[in-house]
């Protein structure tokens, strides 16, 4: 199978290839793809687990299997701001932990990360799952800001902020807050606002789907105004 794969930002200088076209064995996955690539420049090694991958427009996990014709970029933290900082939507399940990794620096003594749960109930009523869908460009620079906005209110060093869409099963992760600091205070009070923030803020939207039909929740700000919807 043929996979089309871009490379942006440093990853353009370590490989020296800004768009090609490789032939994989059939049932390789996005790990596969990291090796081949990592052996043939080995200096993609030097970023480590900042680096992002992404299948079809998408942030995608090292397991994702590749098909025929799939478009794969490789590419630095997306950023709006300076530094390691990083502002996504994905489709994909988020592993906070991982994302971490890429915003701690010598200088930070806290590390704070704010996971957002689905959860299996809702205003006494038994939830099935979610979906959260955006307006995405919006809803992105709209995290840029809240980051930036952030960094001037809290003396923080680093900033990522990631949110899922489509369907999420209960216990899956929304939203994670990841924020960096010298001390610890700083770190809890920039997370803890944050996600407050966003909720205000972002435009982001969430439909919880019960056994006897669904509720579109919208904006805190407004108050948790709901509106029932049969399916």
């Amino acid at each position: 199978m043929k996979v089309n794969v871009l490379f942006f930002g440093i990853t353009h200088d370590l490989t020296g290839c800004a768009q090609e076209q490789v032939e994989l064995s059939e049932g390789e996955n996005l790990d596969g793809l990291r090796r081949h690539y990592e052996a043939r420049f080995p200096r993609l090694q030097s970023i480590g687990s900042a680096l992002l991958l992404a299948v079809n427009q998408e942030i995608a996990n090292g397991s994702t299997p590749l098909r025929d014709g799939d478009e794969v970029a490789f590419m630095p933290p997306v950023s709006g701001g300076a530094g390691r900082d990083f502002f996504l939507i994905t489709h994909d399940p988020i592993l906070a932990s991982d994302l971490s990794k890429q915003l701690r620096a010598p200088e930070d003594g806290a590390v704070v990360i704010f996971e957002g749960i689905v959860r299996n109930h809702s205003r006494g009523r038994a939830t099935l799952y979610l979906e959260y869908e955006a307006y995405e460009p919006m809803a992105i620079r709209k995290m840029e800001e809240l980051g930036a906005e952030a960094k001037k209110m809290f003396a923080i060093d680093g900033m990522g902020i990631v949110h899922r869409l489509g369907r999420l099963e209960i216990g899956e992760t929304s939203v994670a807050i990841i924020v960096t600091a010298e001390h610890r205070r700083q770190a809890f009070e920039a997370c803890h606002y944050s996600i407050d923030r966003l909720k205000q803020v972002v435009p982001i939207w969430k439909k919880e789907y019960f056994a006897d039909g669904a509720v579109w929740s919208e904006g805190e700000g407004q108050g948790h105004v709901v509106i029932e919807r049969g399916r």
